[in-house]
């Protein structure tokens, strides 16, 4: 039985697979319509979300299955007191997989030793978010033709971004991809990432702090919102979430092909001015996370 728990789990083989199982599912949907009769997604989420749990929760329906689940702890025996580990062993009766998002880092992982069904990560705490990573390969490998040879730049709070640690990890498996990390300094990529990622596996980077600087090196532009929710410290929050705003001008320096991303949900680091340009691949991005769930899925459950 295989689960999901850092995008590294997948070979960039099989990576390749998903994507190309992903790609097929957008060309010729109906023909996975009833792929999941029968079958049962349960969403385990402890903290709020809208995207990540509809996502799984579409990706589920379009397959023909169903779902059941929560949308916080406060709506789960978790506020009673029940642990991950016995939470987990009774959704293993319930259903055929589970989708879990948990603030706490591990806790997928802990759930996983306990399960009898395929188990998900679906974003734990600050540390992986590995299908918000599937969607993020997805949608540049659809939208750009490759995954190698290009050079992306990460903007925004790179120090809790979950997102951006998975990403990196994910794309220094492949050729020729150079970074440039954009942050104020109270936000800069963690030590680990830097020393036990990038450095230990001699990957092209740098760190700067003014974003106009390097639009134009970029192929792809990463944004992401400065997220209240990891802050200890209201004020620094407030002095640090303007930081950043990408507007039409801003645009106007970057190629003509650059693709700007986002996880989503955006707060106000992407004026909505930008979203008419062509180059704004953000809602697509959302797109195909459903695809690749559906992919995902159909993979772990053995269907594909």
């Amino acid at each position: 039985m295989k689960h999901l728990m850092s995008p590294l789990d997948m070979s960039v083989e099989e990576l390749d697979k998903l994507m190309a199982i992903a790609n097929d599912i957008e060309a010729n949907p109906a023909k996975y319509a009833h792929a999941c009769d029968g079958k049962i997604l349960a969403t385990c989420f402890y903290e709020p979300s809208t995207r990540t749990r509809l996502s799984f929760e579409s990706a589920m329906m379009r397959l023909g299955g169903q779902v059941l689940g929560f949308a916080s702890a406060d709506s789960s025996s978790a506020s009673k007191g029940e642990s991950v580990s016995d939470t987990i062993r009774v959704i293993s009766c319930y259903a055929d997989i589970c989708a879990m998002r948990h603030p706490k880092e591990g806790a997928p992982m802990v759930a996983m030793t306990k399960s009898r069904i395929p188990i998900i990560n679906a974003g734990d705490g600050g540390h992986q978010h590995p299908t918000q990573t599937l969607t993020d390969l997805l949608t540049i490998k659809s939208l750009k033709g490759r995954l190698d040879n290009i050079t992306i730049g990460l903007c925004g709070d790179l120090k809790f971004g979950r997102t951006v640690h998975s990403l990196i990890s994910a794309l220094i498996r492949y050729e020729n991809v150079k970074f440039v990390f954009i942050s104020p300094d109270e936000l800069r990529i963690p030590d680990y990432i830097r020393e036990d990622v990038l450095i230990k596996n001699n990957i092209e980077f740098k760190e700067v702090v003014k974003l106009d600087d390097v639009m134009p090196d970029l192929d792809l532009l990463y944004m992401t919102r400065v997220q209240r929710e990891r802050f200890f410290n209201e004020e620094d929050y407030i002095r640090l979430k303007d930081f950043y705003i990408l507007t039409k001008e801003k645009m106007e320096l970057a190629k003509d092909d650059m693709l700007v991303l986002h996880p989503l949900p955006r707060v106000n680091e992407i004026s909505i001015e930008v979203d008419n340009d062509p180059r704004a691949a953000y809602f697509k991005q959302a797109q195909y996370g459903v695809y690749i769930r559906m992919a995902l899925i159909l993979t772990l459950l053995e269907l594909v």
